[in-house]
């Protein structure tokens, strides 16, 4: 496998990643071994190479920025992000429990591969990995999503999606997941795919629009945050990722709707109950009332195959 066929593939599984809201892109580029270039990579795109241009012409700029790298990743993003994008938002339409049973698989393989990345647990580290996960499993509990079409919270939610996107841990579609906005965001970008001048073209333009100034700002910060404390940044992303168990959580017991910007009702309030629990109820909108409990575990053991074989694939091409 030749090395622009490997960089694609790393970043189709990225792309797949980002529609996912249970393992992050930034997770799939930290355990394929292409975080730091990555993250340099971003980094370096700021208003120097405008100087830069001008003194030394395009080929310095597209060196500066690692352009061959990010057009080849970016390229495999795109692909997988589509790919993944069209199959997944059936599957939560369709199969609701098993889908969310292959988040689950997911979120909980990658938190020993990230919490690995501390070598020596402190107090610090150890407080810091509490305060994540009661943070996050707060806002799954006490902020239900509710999400908005307003142009503003749309491209805030650009901005908020890819920053997490960036992080190592925190997924950029369980963010907006939590905001409210992937059910909005998602179909909007599936339909795009179909209609490329139709209504939702302005709630894309909106959401690109706050990815890019939230990549450029964000990726600054992150660079910081891992050169200057990279354990205490790792425990809390660790912490994350344990407190956003509650939200993928397959066994969801409806307690709300709503009705859509397409005059379809969807999902708006949901708690986690068991397994047992979810078959007892006489009704519940769209997960219905069969826990598909085996089938749910195995599809749970597959996703976190998945993810072990990934990291494994990372260590290899270190």
């Amino acid at each position: 496998m030749n090395e622009t066929t490997k960089t694609m593939f790393k970043g189709a599984a990225m792309g797949v990643a980002e529609v996912i809201p249970g393992v992050s892109g930034g997770t799939l580029a930290f355990i394929t071994g292409i975080y730091e270039r990555l993250l340099a990579a971003i980094s370096s795109i700021n208003l120097e190479l405008i100087s830069l241009f001008k003194s030394e012409g395009f080929s310095a700029v597209w060196k500066r920025i690692d352009g061959t790298f990010l057009v080849k990743l970016l390229g495999g993003m795109g692909i997988g992000f589509i790919l993944g994008l069209k199959l997944v938002v059936r599957l939560l339409e369709t199969h609701p429990v098993h889908i969310w049973s292959f988040f689950f698989g997911l979120i909980l393989a990658s938190i020993p591969l990230i919490g690995k990345q501390v070598k020596k647990w402190g107090v610090i580290e150890i407080v810091l990995l509490v305060v994540g996960a009661a943070l996050v499993y707060w806002v799954t509990m006490a902020a239900p999503s509710q999400g908005s079409e307003h142009l503003a919270i749309v491209f805030l939610s650009g901005v908020i999606g890819v920053s997490a996107l960036m992080l190592p841990g925190l997924s950029g579609s369980f963010v907006l997941l939590l905001m409210g906005m992937y059910t909005i965001i998602m179909p909007a970008i599936e339909e795009f795919t179909h209609h490329p001048f139709g209504p939702e073209t302005y709630v894309i333009l909106a959401f690109g629009g706050g990815m890019v100034i939230g990549l450029l700002t964000f990726a600054k910060v992150l660079s910081f945050t891992f050169k200057k404390y990279p354990k205490p940044t790792m425990s809390l992303l660790t912490g994350f990722l344990i407190g956003s168990l509650n939200k993928v959580w397959p066994w969801q017991k409806v307690l709300e709707t709503r009705m859509n910007s397409k005059g379809l009702e969807v999902v708006k309030f949901s708690n986690s109950v068991s397994p047992r629990t979810f078959e007892s109820l006489e009704s519940n909108f769209l997960y219905g009332t069969d826990a598909h409990l085996v089938a749910a575990i195995a599809i749970m053991i597959i996703a976190a195959l998945i993810v072990f074989l990934l990291d494994r694939f990372g260590a290899e091409e270190k």
